[in-house]
């Protein structure tokens, strides 16, 4: 018995295209800033609390990360941080913010497909002004229906945006690579939520699977999203 699904919900980063390993590349290079200070697993640390503390200020993104490496530079070095590095820093986040989009494997393949039957929508939160530049840059752009940039990915955020954008959170589908923000708040908000793993998770995206959800479903890549929805109805 079919499902009568009429709206997909595509996360960006990590599952479109590639985002993570740019982090993780520039928190190596912060490692090797800071090394006379701390220890790669210590700064890891701390930057990570920064991180925490700073998500209701300046929310998620480049810019975020950036001014919460600098913020972990002055602690670490106890305010005697050299302006030199604080410039290297800021040149890694605007090094980041230039880097060009790499699609993921049947990226455009799964939304086109998906395309021709249902209205798809971009779901994706953080800089407003960088996600518009990686959408841009993805080609993707005309495939959506709607685009949805928000601060921050909640049950009321799927229930308004497929209500939106479609029939409804009971009649959509929402597919990412992050269980605490694509995964398990759509299944709250009463969608389908289909986890498309990514080898490398930022460890405030960690999330347990709710495994007892009947809406939850698990594809190894992008490949294997037309199937799914089409078993789903």
């Amino acid at each position: 018995m079919g499902h009568n699904i009429t709206t997909i919900g595509f996360d960006a980063d990590d599952t479109l295209w590639h985002n993570e390993r740019f982090y993780q590349l520039t928190q190596e290079r912060f490692a090797d800033l800071l090394a006379d200070h701390a220890d790669p697993d210590h700064l890891a640390e701390r930057l990570l609390a920064a991180e925490r503390r700073n998500l209701g200020h300046y929310g998620y993104g480049i810019k975020a990360f950036t001014l919460s490496m600098i913020e972990t530079a002055i602690e670490v070095t106890e305010q005697r941080v050299p302006a030199s590095v604080i410039a290297e820093l800021m040149a890694a986040g605007r090094e980041m913010l230039r880097h060009p989009i790499e699609l993921l494997p049947h990226a455009r393949e799964a939304v086109e497909a998906v395309a021709g039957t249902h209205r798809v929508v971009l779901i994706t939160k953080g800089d407003l002004l960088d996600q518009e530049r990686k959408l841009a840059q993805s080609g993707l752009g005309e495939l959506f229906d709607g685009v949805e940039i928000v601060s921050e990915k909640t049950p009321d955020t799927y229930r308004a945006i497929f209500a939106r954008h479609g029939d409804g959170p009971d009649r959509a589908l929402m597919v990412g690579n992050s269980m605490r923000s694509d995964v398990v708040p759509s299944i709250e908000a009463g969608s389908w939520g289909v986890h498309v793993p990514f080898g490398l998770v930022w460890e405030i995206e960690r999330a347990d699977p709710p495994t007892d959800a009947p809406r939850f479903r698990e594809i190894a890549d992008l490949g294997e999203l037309p199937a799914l929805v089409d078993e789903i109805g």
